[in-house]
């Protein structure tokens, strides 16, 4: 296994800690959508209160209306928490999975539907990799004290690698809120692994002035002494579903409905979150059009399957896509498919559980403190 430089704990990419996928047998690959429901059903009838199943706001319909909580991933990880569930099925990405792992009960067991459910922007910025950055960064700056600070949506042993080194987790809504703790431990920050909900806090912040970005991808481009002499290091990683909108889509949306309003998640670019009316996390997008008037029109720069919950959910509402039909969904939420989700629940009436995500202990133990510096922000 490799060894941490300057973390105290050992880990390994996220590529073999969960090596232990199953492919989906081949008795479920062609049920039918009503064959789907109703086995489903049955089985979640079958395991009672021993079971939750968790739909993040990015699954498509066909998980979200089986879920009992529906929502971001955080959110969905404290639903998981607080109930007695034995079993918590989470429909969403590994990093997810992991969350629930961790502030969960030791007696609850948490299963991803299928082990290729992995988010690219949490791949994009990995415990090992980061540690390797941090003892270049530190050096170059050997009297300034950084904090970390890593977005929810990375693993658990990035959270882990935080905590030991003084810093926190947050999410898209306590974003600046994670800053001005920091700023107040420290004299430097470092973003990971979203570049572009750094970039928007930054601005928040009164703080655009005072960014380097860290490109780790670049060996030869990147200068150590450069970077740490900013205030604001953020690390170079992004949502590829975030990443695609762009000014265009918001002028043409606009073109096209005068009356429209745009609402873009703080993952898309710096020009598209200024060219917004409003930016916010999945809650807040979801709010929103919850509190819209009827008749109004909102385009929406998020993944499509929010967008179309919401129109489905608030018919008086106008609810576009911002990107039109370029729009597109994210390829590691699209991994939890329906059948595999009959096929865990099954299995798990059958007394077998299939594809459990399962955080190490002492990774465990630093993401938790770090997820609790969050709740004090």
């Amino acid at each position: 296994m490799p060894t941490m430089e300057t973390a105290d704990f050992e880990t390994e990419l996220s590529l073999f800690k969960y090596d232990t996928l199953e492919q989906l047998p081949a008795e479920y690959r062609d049920l039918t959508e009503d064959e789907r429901t109703e086995r489903i059903e049955a089985a979640k009838a079958a395991l009672g209160d021993d079971l939750v199943v968790l739909g993040h706001n990015y699954q498509r319909r066909e998980i979200i209306e089986h879920a009992d909580f529906i929502g971001d991933s955080y959110q969905l990880s404290v639903e998981a928490a607080n109930a007695d569930a034995r079993f918590v099925v989470f429909g969403g990405v590994t990093f997810m999975a992991e969350s629930a792992d961790i502030i969960t009960d030791d007696d609850q067991t948490v299963i991803l539907p299928s082990m290729e459910a992995s988010c690219p922007m949490a791949g994009m910025a990995e415990a090992l990799q980061v540690d390797a950055a941090w003892a270049e960064i530190t050096a170059a700056a050997p009297d300034a004290d950084i904090i970390p600070i890593t977005y929810m949506n990375s693993y658990a042993d990035l959270k882990a690698f935080c905590a030991q080194q003084g810093g926190l987790v947050c999410t898209s809504s306590n974003a600046h809120r994670a800053f001005e703790w920091a700023f107040e431990r420290g004299d430097k920050v470092l973003f990971l692994p979203d570049k572009h909900l750094g970039e928007n806090t930054a601005y928040e912040l009164g703080m655009e002035d005072r960014i380097a970005k860290w490109d780790p991808w670049d060996p030869e481009g990147k200068d150590a002494e450069e970077v740490a002499a900013a205030d604001i290091i953020l690390w170079d990683g992004y949502c590829q579903v975030h990443e695609r909108f762009t000014v265009e889509h918001v002028d043409q949306v606009r073109a096209e409905h005068p009356d429209a309003k745009v609402i873009v998640h703080p993952e898309c670019r710096r020009e598209v979150v200024e060219a917004a009316d409003v930016s916010g996390s999945t809650a807040t997008i979801t709010q929103t059009i919850a509190d819209a008037e009827p008749g109004e029109t909102w385009a929406i720069g998020t993944e499509i399957h929010l967008t179309r919950h919401l129109r489905r959910w608030h018919p008086e509402v106008e609810v576009l896509p911002l990107c039109g039909d370029a729009c597109m969904d994210c390829n590691a939420m699209r991994q939890i498919d329906p059948n595999y989700l009959t096929w865990v629940l099954e299995e798990l009436v059958a007394g077998r559980e299939r594809n459990v995500i399962e955080v190490a202990p002492e990774e465990k133990e630093l993401a938790k403190v770090a997820l609790e510096r969050m709740l004090e922000v």
